[in-house]
């Protein structure tokens, strides 16, 4: 049953993606292009989202369990440090000149458009090579040295 309801819940996203218009990488640049022909649209998208997600928020802070019994593990950490920052900036830069971020791309690719296969292609030689760096910094020296 659980992964039914996630599958469920992941179309369902993929359809809001799709009827709003987050799909469409120029409607996006359009919003986040405020010098030049600004659309305003998915403002109010992102603002049912941030509604959605805080009164959800809300009510999950009060629950031990999600609605189909599982484990509810929220996040604990409120902590904003380099990693976060660098993380977000380059989120948006690859968001502003993409016109796609994950969700969109991952709905985009599956719709056929050939640029959100590119997109998706390179958001996980992103993501692999974030993993490779990640590791090679945080192994110790001494092991580092030993190879």
């Amino acid at each position: 049953m659980n992964r039914l309801s996630e599958f469920l819940v992941g179309l369902l996203f993929g359809l809001g993606l799709l009827l709003s218009g987050m799909t469409d990488p120029g409607k996006v640049i359009g919003f986040l292009d405020l010098s030049g022909m600004w659309d305003p649209s998915l403002a109010f998208v992102m603002g049912g989202a941030i509604a959605v997600g805080f009164f959800a928020f809300a009510l999950a802070k009060r629950r031990t369990q999600s609605f189909l019994g599982g484990a509810l593990h929220l996040p604990t950490s409120s902590q904003i440090d380099r990693r976060l920052l660098i993380g977000s900036a380059l989120f948006g830069v690859g968001w502003g000149i993409a016109g796609f971020c994950p969700g969109p791309g991952l709905v985009s690719m599956a719709a056929g458009q050939p640029k959100a296969v590119a997109f998706v292609v390179a958001m996980l030689a992103g993501m692999v090579a974030f993993e490779m760096a990640d590791r090679f910094i945080h192994k110790p020296l001494a092991l580092r040295n030993a190879t």
